[in-house]
Formats: C-alpha cells, structure tokens, sequence
C-alpha cells in the first residue's frame, strides 16, 4: 500500500517529533553524510564534459526523486511511520512560517555569521555537525530572504508557468533552454542576478547559506523542497499524460550531448534504474 507524504505544515506535534528524530538518528549513524557526498559527487555543471545527472539535465527530476526514496528508506529504517513531507514554498513564504519553527528545522541563521542557533539542528545541540561540505564551517548556516539583497520565494505562477509546458525537456538539453518543463521548474534562466533563478534555483538561493552549493543536503529543508519539486512532477504528468520524459533516446554521436544526458532508458547513475522506471511512483507514495 503506498505511503503519504503530507505538507509540513500539515504535520502533527508527534509527526513533527517523529520526522525530527528520525533525522537526527540517520544523522548519528553516519547515513546523512553519504547522503551530502553523493549529492557533492553528482553535482555536475553543463560547462563539464562529463555525464550530468543531477541538474541542469533532464534527469534532475528522476535523479532527485531517487534520491529521495533512499532518504525516506533511512528514516523509516529508523521509525516505519515517518515519511518526507513537503515544504509548499507558495504558501508558506516567510522566515517565521512553517518549516522554520524550533520543533520542525528551527529558524533563520543570526546576522553575525548566519548559523543557525534555533530549532533540533543548531550547533549547540552536539546532533547536527557539518562534516561534508565545501567550507570549513561546522554549523548551520541560513539566510532566509537574503537580508543584504532580498529576494521573494516563487509564486503559484510561476510553479503554473512550469506546470503549463506540455513538454518535458527540449534540445539542447541543459540549464540554456527556455522551454520544457524541467528547467522551468529547475530554474536555470537568461540574463543575470536574480531575475535569472526561477522555481526551484531561485529557493536555493531564498533560503542561503548551506543551501547554496553542491552541499545544500547539509540544510534538512532540501528534502521538503524537493519532494515539493517531486510532486510538481507528479502534478505534470497527470495533467500531460501523453508526454513522457525526454531524451527518448541517447543523442547521437555527432550531438554535442552524446554521453552527456541520461535518456529515458537509460540507468541513471548511481543506481540501476532509469528514468523510465521512475516515473510512476503511485504504487510507493502518494501526496496529500
């Protein structure tokens, strides 16, 4: 029987407690920093020649939703009656609202150097060290809005803009197209500043600090934001049901891309599976 993933803001006092401590337990047994240096090892620009598999590529999608089954298998390996809820960053738009409560993942990082000292993932508790990372810091680190250069979280139209698209992805398939589904709601846009990041880029750079790099799974909030991506996915193809993922197939060997993008059934690494396999989740989960 599938599971529920619920909003956050949904959640109960004991689920909250739950999800909180499960964390927490996958934290204490070393699980959630593979979960950092898998993220780190597969963040690949699209100015690489290598294969990219977890953004700025079609399979940003089926890569992150992967990657949120073997979390949400850790935490239930912890207590069967957790699962990833979801941030809805259209709705709860501000530093004091759901997620950021001291019983869920606390609040913003202090003025003085950005850590975070409210909430079960402060420093000060001896549970949340930042061990894998691209700096050096120990701590925590939020700026929610940008205090120096504000910034405004996505709107339901702008999540309506990416949601309207009826195709999933279009040549050259990287972070320059401007039209497909993925990279509207990945959020890679024209221009410069901040009127470039869209959707899911531009909550990256909403909530700051350790949600702005390659190590932003060290900020628990990344998988309440992208199972909120994920059902974004799930809402896509419901209502664009005769389109599928894309590439259908590899690009050739004459295209700038060849070996560089993941097709539909192609196994996408990490793991085994392809994005084909991945795109119906209704048997494992479903959102509410």
């Amino acid at each position: 029987m599938a599971y529920v993933r619920k909003n956050a803001g949904a959640l109960t006092a004991t689920e909250r407690k739950r999800f909180v401590d499960a964390v927490l337990e996958v934290k204490r047994r070393g699980e959630y920093d593979e979960f950092v240096r898998t993220h780190v090892a597969y963040f690949a620009a699209d100015g690489e020649t290598q294969l990219r598999t977890a953004h700025m590529a079609p399979s940003f999608l089926p890569w992150h939703r992967r990657f949120l089954l073997d979390m949400e298998d850790a935490l239930r390996r912890v207590d069967a009656s957790v699962t990833l809820p979801y941030w809805d960053w259209t709705r709860d738009r501000t530093a004091t609202s759901v997620p950021w409560t001291k019983d869920l993942l606390g609040g913003n990082g202090r003025r003085s150097d950005q850590q975070v000292t409210t909430g079960p993932f402060a420093y000060a508790t001896g549970n949340w060290a930042i061990k894998v990372g691209v700096t050096d810091g120990r701590y925590l680190t939020r700026d929610l809005g940008r205090a120096a250069s504000p910034i405004q979280l996505p709107t339901k139209d702008d999540v309506s803009w990416a949601l309207n698209d009826p195709v999933y992805d279009v040549q050259p398939w990287d972070s320059t197209v401007t039209q497909g589904f993925r990279n509207k709601l990945e959020g890679w846009g024209t221009g410069s500043g901040s009127a470039s990041w869209h959707n899911h880029n531009r909550v990256h750079r909403w909530v700051g600090g350790a949600m702005l790099g390659a190590a932003s799974v060290n900020d628990p909030v990344f998988w309440l934001h992208h199972a909120y991506l994920d059902m974004q996915w799930e809402r896509w193809q419901g209502a664009h049901s005769s389109h599928r993922y894309l590439p259908a197939a590899p690009p050739g060997a004459g295209d700038a891309q060849h070996g560089r993008v993941v097709a539909r059934h192609d196994k996408l690494p990490p793991w085994s599976d392809t994005p084909d396999q991945l795109e119906d989740m209704s048997g494992v989960y479903r959102y509410e």
